[in-house]
């Protein structure tokens, strides 16, 4: 089979590769769409494990069931989460099933940049594998991993109605919180941007103000939400700048949500008596998703709630995922970049 094979963001090459065997227990998935993630960017991360396959995001029809896969059958229409809870540890009953070892451990094989992956018999077990309804197509399935990521950040931050909302970063994750923000009942949901493609962008999904964060600052804030900050800053950019924003942005009482990687090494740029002390702060994190949270992200895209198919800018076949990496790490004139493995 065919895979796009990661070296670096401006070195992804078109290989083969044999189609994985699968046992007991497992399915091959046919991978009709794949997602890129602003993670499968961060080069820094992935630098050090090269070459690999990367994509966590996709959705396609099973090709081989094994023996003992119940209530999944070839031809299916499935999503899958690379990683999975083992719902029984203390971390999952405490409801950190993101930290759970089970689920860092967890991965289907070799990556969703392929025409096939292979998902193991645990990720299945633990309700990892997820039947599409017919009105949600493949592409708009890739949404679902990145949304239950929102969905789970936004509940660990405390969003709900009647609060204010500043999101820092509107790529993807950034559109994705504005608009579930939103569907929350969110009084006053405000983003930022240093790109004015994106700037436009939250506009059109549902910000009620959308500043250049070159030129943002708190008062500006202040001055579209009665003199207050934000209830809840999320953080969907890792820059300095962007961290120094989230943390001058927060009213006392209030959340700043740290949801996308920072830089390599990056400290928190503010003494701990100017973030903490007197005001009643929160700053809190959040990673991945559940199986629970994927399937209410699945809800909301069927439900239409969540409106996932327009922000679809991008489709590349897979020889030329290359060129889908190099886009989504310029932070160009893109939101959503999909691969198509069976092209």
């Amino acid at each position: 089979m065919r895979v796009a094979m990661y070296y670096s963001n401006n070195d992804v090459r078109l290989e083969e590769a044999p189609v994985p065997e699968i046992g007991p227990g497992e399915i091959l998935i046919r991978v009709v769409s794949s997602g890129i993630c602003g993670s499968d960017v961060m080069e820094w991360y992935r630098i050090n494990r090269v070459p690999l396959v990367l994509g966590h995001e996709i959705a396609g029809t099973i090709e081989k069931a094994g023996a003992g896969v119940k209530n999944l059958k070839i031809g299916d229409r499935v999503a899958a989460s690379h990683h999975v809870p083992c719902h029984k540890c203390h971390y999952c009953l405490s409801g950190h099933e993101t930290v759970c070892e089970t689920l860092r451990k967890t991965n289907f094989y070799p990556g969703g940049f392929s025409e096939f992956v292979r998902v193991p018999a645990v990720n299945i077990e633990q309700g990892g594998v997820y039947n599409l309804p017919a009105d949600v197509s493949f592409d708009e399935a890739t949404f679902i991993e990145p949304l239950s990521c929102v969905l789970r950040g936004q509940r660990l931050a405390g969003v709900k109605k009647g609060r204010t909302v500043l999101v820092i970063g509107s790529g993807i994750s950034g559109l994705l919180h504005i608009q579930y923000a939103r569907s929350l009942g969110a009084k006053l949901v405000a983003a930022t941007d240093i790109s004015q493609y994106r700037i436009d962008a939250a506009k059109k999904f549902g910000a009620d103000n959308a500043f250049d964060a070159k030129e943002y600052s708190p008062e500006k804030l202040k001055a579209v939400n009665g003199g207050m900050l934000a209830d809840v800053v999320i953080l969907c950019a890792g820059a300095r700048p962007a961290v120094e924003q989230a943390l001058a942005s927060v009213e006392r009482g209030g959340t700043v949500l740290f949801f996308a990687a920072a830089e390599k090494d990056l400290m928190l740029p503010k003494s701990i008596n100017d973030i903490f002390w007197r005001n009643e702060v929160t700053l809190t994190s959040s990673y991945a998703a559940s199986p629970k949270e994927h399937l209410e992200a699945i809800e909301l895209i069927r439900s239409r709630k969540v409106n996932v198919k327009d922000m679809i800018t991008h489709r590349f076949a897979l020889a030329d995922t290359g060129k889908g990496f190099k886009l989504v790490a310029s932070a160009a004139d893109s939101i959503k970049v999909i691969i198509e493995p069976q092209k």
